[in-house]
């Protein structure tokens, strides 16, 4: 017997009934984005690795540990994405879109790829819906893209969500805040996990986010981001926050709010839902300033976010949101013969072109396993025809669930149920 073949690790197979739960934030997140003015962009599955070291950051986990590399026949290396947002900005400078009206606003629904342990929440090739502004750095642009995010998360009905912010400045301010923050973290740098000693000679910011306990408890007395602004950023962010009263979104301050990449400035910000677990941020975005002119762009300021479908799914299944009902057809035609399948098909055709679901058999199986699938598919109504059905013109519609049955005329079928 040949060996089984199974889906590489940290992957997932979604049949038709999960697929419903996607499908839901799928199309209300193109709803929302539709409301905002966003547009959708489709940028490839993989790019040259040199778009994400120079866009994510080559010290950063994301490319140090989690992307999955290949090189091609040519020689030239290429990553899977790891993130969206590198991709979306490498489309805009080469297609020449820094010309189109500003801001520039673009969302899209991918899937990513991540070399990391398999948890809930967490998986190697994972799905993102995600949003990018660009041609603005005012803060009512923030304001609104976390407006956007908002209102899905409330459109899919999670509950018990909390907006987190924080700002982690811009090029000006962020070295003497660096410089303070491992200056800190120096004495106690004996305490820290074996990563964030690492971190803390190359990127010392992802130490306040890291989930070790004993890292957890000594961010809690480091030196917060805030306090060491720029009048420019302070400003900045004081702006947000009384956009987002205007609005009346409610949030929270959190020093602890950093985000995992290098582009990040200003505005940092995370949604987070406490009952699906470890895995509890379920979007998480911010402004990079920076990025555009990093990967040869104009100057050209950038806000945006991503969210994990995955994580948004455990937040609905939480909230009780995420069962959907499977569409049911509204009849099943049980044909007895070639000439009853041939009816058949022709009043499945005519009901499908009135975009109403029904079904007929296609297998020749006999009529008790024909009136067991009806009845195992949810068909709300039948309609047996025969010979006898087919000669005198005139059918039983039964209804499934009553029970009970009516002589129709085979010709009128499709009026009556389009009646019902």
């Amino acid at each position: 017997m040949a060996t089984k073949i199974q889906k590489p690790r940290g992957t997932m197979d979604i049949f038709p009934k999960d697929a419903l739960v996607w499908q839901k934030i799928e199309n209300k997140a193109r709803e929302v984005a539709s409301l905002y003015g966003f547009g959708e962009v489709r940028t490839p599955t993989f790019e040259e690795l040199a778009l994400f070291k120079r866009g994510v950051g080559e010290v950063t986990d994301v490319v140090q540990k989690e992307m999955y590399t290949f090189e091609d026949r040519e020689g030239r290396v290429f990553a899977l994405r790891p993130e969206g947002t590198a991709s979306v900005v490498r489309s805009i400078i080469e297609n020449g879109k820094t010309s189109d009206a500003m801001p520039l606003r673009y969302y899209y629904l991918i899937n990513c790829f991540r070399y990391e342990k398999p948890q809930a929440g967490r998986s190697r090739e994972f799905f993102q819906f995600g949003t990018e502004m660009f041609g603005t750095q005012d803060a009512s642009a923030d304001a609104t893209v976390i407006a956007l995010a908002n209102e899905l998360i409330n459109g899919l009905e999670i509950k018990g969500v909390s907006l987190h912010i924080n700002s982690i400045g811009c090029p000006n301010c962020r070295p003497k805040y660096r410089e303070a923050l491992v200056e800190y973290f120096k004495s106690h740098e004996s305490e820290l996990c074996p990563t964030c000693q690492e971190r803390l000679k190359t990127n010392p910011l992802r130490v306040l986010d890291c989930k070790s306990p004993i890292c957890s408890e000594l961010a809690k007395g480091a030196p917060k981001t805030i306090d060491h602004l720029c009048d420019e950023c302070s400003d900045h962010f004081e702006d947000l926050k009384g956009y987002l009263e205007a609005q009346g979104i409610e949030y929270t301050v959190d020093p602890k709010i950093v985000r995992g990449l290098d582009y990040y400035t200003k505005t940092v910000f995370e949604f987070i839902c406490d009952s699906i677990g470890a895995q509890s941020t379920i979007c998480g975005g911010g402004r990079y300033d920076g990025l555009m002119e990093q990967l040869g762009g104009p100057s050209l300021p950038g806000i945006g976010f991503g969210m994990g479908l995955t994580r948004l799914i455990l937040a609905m299944e939480a909230s009780g949101t995420s069962n959907i009902e499977e569409k049911k057809p509204l009849l099943y035609i049980a044909p007895m013969g070639k000439d009853a399948r041939k009816k058949a098909l022709s009043i499945v055709a005519k009901l499908r072109g009135e975009n109403i679901y029904a079904e007929c058999d296609i297998s020749a199986r006999s009529l008790k396993a024909q009136m067991k699938y009806a009845d195992k598919i949810g068909a709300k109504y039948t309609l047996i025809l025969g010979d006898s059905e087919l000669e005198s013109g005139k059918a039983q519609l039964k209804n499934m669930a009553e029970s009970s049955q009516e002589e129709v005329e085979i010709d009128n079928v499709c009026q009556i149920l389009m009646g019902k």
